[in-house]
């Protein structure tokens, strides 16, 4: 994989297991800066790490001043990596370096290149701006504002929300992945890879997976809600589909309705979720009540 040239005194090696919850440190002092809050959960490394298709010991590089982690840098997927730098560690070169030997490692991983989501105008933009990442698509983090309810929508006749069961996980993939892939252009998740970062994530609880079913039962919608925040009290979709051959019934607003639902149920006091401009979907989330808050780009080079 790629090597680190770095400020005197700083050392680099990769990561294990062990280092998830400095990495949540790292990358939570950086969005409070950057964003003004924290939005990673500790949750999202521990669960992305767990894919079996993933090798932390390959994937990983961690930049530390003594035992501390003040830099990090992951390649996530085929064409994907995150990154972070300490607040008190800018201007020293640490994202020029990092942002190299994730170039290489995707090289090395028998990629391309890669891309990064950052928040909109932040040091990481201004700095991938200025090493040559173009911006691939942009993502918003939408939430529901205090007393606000979406509008209630019915359902088609004979067609029924509710919680998947153990034995529908497969065929909830099934559907997400058949929705995604019509706009990301990846290879499909393996099942195992889904089963870690979903029901495998820490906090997952069985009614977390909400699916709309048809008049014959097949699953033709999913949401997928989080409990995000340290509270625990915020209801946050992280995943919504709807068949293609299903759309345009009311079928995701009325999950959105019934996802939000059953999160305020479990203590949620705010709902929200990100969609971006690969799925065209953000005029759906606007006219049923959001509003848009935070901005992120994704700049990549190389695909």
């Amino acid at each position: 994989m790629g090597d680190l040239t770095l400020p005197e005194g700083l050392t680099s090696r990769v990561l294990t297991m062990d280092d998830a919850g400095a990495v949540f440190d790292l990358a939570a002092a950086q969005e409070m800066v950057d964003v003004g809050k924290v939005e990673i959960e500790p949750a999202d490394i521990v669960s992305d790490w767990s894919r079996p298709s993933w090798d932390v010991a390959t994937h990983t590089i961690g930049v530390f001043d003594g035992d501390r982690m003040v830099a990090y840098g992951e390649i996530t997927g085929h064409d994907r990596g995150d990154a972070a730098v300490h607040p008190d560690y800018r201007g020293r070169g640490l994202g020029t370096a990092v942002a190299g030997w994730m170039q290489q490692t995707a090289k090395d991983l028998g990629g391309t290149g890669y891309g990064s989501p950052v928040p909109q105008g932040s040091a990481g933009d201004r700095l991938l701006e200025k090493l040559g990442y173009r911006i691939r698509h942009t993502s918003w983090v939408l939430a529901l504002p205090a007393g606000t309810q979406i509008q209630h929508r019915d359902l088609p006749e004979g067609y029924r929300i509710r919680e998947a069961s153990p034995d529908e996980y497969r065929e909830v993939q099934d559907v997400l992945e058949e929705a995604f892939l019509e706009w990301s252009v990846r290879e499909r998740e393996p099942y195992d890879d889904f089963h870690a970062a979903v029901i495998g994530r820490p906090g997952f609880e069985p009614w977390n997976l909400r699916v709309v079913t048809d008049t014959a039962g097949t699953i033709v919608g999913v949401a997928l809600v989080i409990m995000a925040g340290e509270a625990a009290d915020e209801a946050y979709i992280d995943r919504l589909a709807v068949r293609r051959d299903q759309r345009h019934r009311g079928l995701a607003q009325a999950l959105l309705v019934d996802a939000f639902a059953r999160g305020r149920e479990h203590g949620a006091v705010r709902s929200a979720l990100s969609t971006d401009s690969r799925t065209g979907a953000l005029s759906l989330y606007e006219k049923v009540g959001m509003v848009v808050g935070d901005v992120w780009v994704n700049r990549a080079i190389g695909v």
